[in-house]
C-alpha cells in the first residue's frame, strides 16, 4: 500500500481500485486476522461468490432472510469491510439489510 500512496493514491482509492480488478481482493475477508464468521440467521452457504475463494456468499432462507428473497436474485452476504457501494455497482445489486457488519445484496440474474 506504501507504493501506491507514492503514486498519489489514497488508502480508500486504492482497495476500490483493487476490488475493481479483483473481486477476489475485496477488503473484508477476515476481520482481526481471522476468518470472518457470518451470523447464523444469514444462512451462508458455497464457496465464494461470484468464485470459489471470495469472501462474499450466497445466502439461504431463514427467519431473517426470507423477507429478501426473490426468484430471479440471488441474495448475497459479505463480510465487514466490504465495499458495498461497489459490490452494488459492480453486480448491479441493491442493499437490502445488515446484520453483525455483514451487508445483505439482492443480486439480479441476467
Amino acid at each position: 500500500m506504501k507504493g501506491l500512496a507514492r503514486l498519489g493514491f489514497g488508502g480508500a482509492a486504492a482497495v476500490a481500485l483493487t476490488g475493481c480488478l479483483d473481486l477476489a481482493g475485496m477488503p473484508g475477508g477476515t476481520v482481526g486476522g481471522g476468518a470472518a464468521t457470518p451470523p447464523a440467521p444469514l444462512g451462508v452457504f458455497g464457496p465464494g461468490y461470484p468464485n470459489p475463494g471470495d469472501p462474499c456468499r450466497r445466502a439461504g432462507e431463514t427467519a431473517f432472510t426470507n423477507q429478501f428473497l426473490d426468484d430471479a436474485a440471488d441474495l448475497v452476504a459479505c463480510p465487514p469491510g466490504t465495499d458495498p457501494g461497489l459490490f452494488a455497482a459492480t453486480f448491479s445489486a441493491r442493499q437490502m439489510a445488515q446484520l453483525d457488519g455483514w451487508t445483505v445484496f439482492s443480486v439480479p440474474r441476467r
